[in-house]
């Protein structure tokens, strides 16, 4: 299995929460298509964020955690997200991020050469298909019960904008919840973790510089009774950037995230 879920231990919410970044993990029929340098998995990765939300089970949540790098197939981009560089015959515009990545964030080649039809084809089946199929499931099945699902897309950031980013070198809030433009949830929602972070004392950004990728876009829709939030945690937050390793202030992230699960499933949605 190319992810792993757990349901709720308590009385279930209609909080799903999914983590498709933090591994670094890269099955070996990816690995003749990969030239990146190791460290780049771990910086490209959302480190420990998995671990981060291991609590949302415990305050009725249920957990998706994808296993494998998004070097394999990023899991949070459109089927569609292709270029000349990273699919052979690929027509779409430039995307060294996009489906599956052909540069790290560090400008280093990801890919040795565009990847053959059938080798993107294995990994939409094998990874890209059953973790959203799931998705679908879990939301579907909360929907039912609750009337309204809530999908809380759970990401981490660099603290600084990055070479390539349109925030080069500017410090970043701790907390940037994304929802382009307050469309993808109801307001409530959007507004409680704005209200969890300042409880702290954290910094808040909404859409700055996240404005929430394809999961976040494609199950974000009220109307239909699915809400969807993307929450970005600052690293600096939690781990050293420099070493990749947690710091003492992973605790107090672990409590964000749980509180923030525990009062999104709190929510009475009109």
């Amino acid at each position: 299995m190319s992810f792993r879920i757990a349901e709720a231990e308590s009385a279930q919410t209609p909080v799903v929460v999914e983590v498709p970044h933090a591994s670094t993990a890269v099955d070996p029929a990816c690995m003749p298509w990969l030239v990146a340098p190791v460290r780049s998995l771990g910086r490209d990765a959302d480190l420990y964020v998995d671990k981060l939300f291991a609590d949302a089970t415990s305050v009725g949540a249920a957990l998706i955690v994808a296993e494998q790098s998004r070097y394999v197939c990023d899991l949070n981009r459109d089927v569609d997200d292709v270029d000349a560089e990273s699919l052979e015959g690929g027509s779409g515009a430039d995307s060294p991020h996009g489906l599956v990545w052909h540069r790290s964030t560090d400008g280093h080649r990801v890919l040795p050469r565009p990847l053959p039809t059938h080798e993107l084809r294995r990994r939409l089946d094998e990874y890209y298909y059953p973790y959203h199929r799931s998705i679908r499931r879990l939301l579907d099945a909360r929907r039912r019960e609750f009337g309204h699902a809530i999908l809380l897309c759970a990401h981490s950031m660099p603290s600084r904008g990055r070479q390539g980013s349109a925030d080069v070198g500017r410090k970043r809030a701790d907390i940037v919840p994304g929802s382009r433009g307050r469309t993808t949830a109801a307001i409530s929602i959007i507004d409680a973790a704005e209200s969890v972070a300042k409880r702290l004392g954290w910094t808040v950004a909404h859409d700055d510089p996240y404005r929430g990728g394809f999961a976040t876009m494609h199950y974000g829709q009220p109307h239909l009774g699915w809400h969807a939030l993307q929450i970005e945690v600052s690293r600096a937050r939690y781990m050293d950037e420099a070493s990749l390793l947690p710091h003492s202030g992973f605790a107090q992230v672990q409590d964000f995230c749980r509180e923030l699960v525990s009062v999104l499933g709190s929510l009475q949605l009109r």
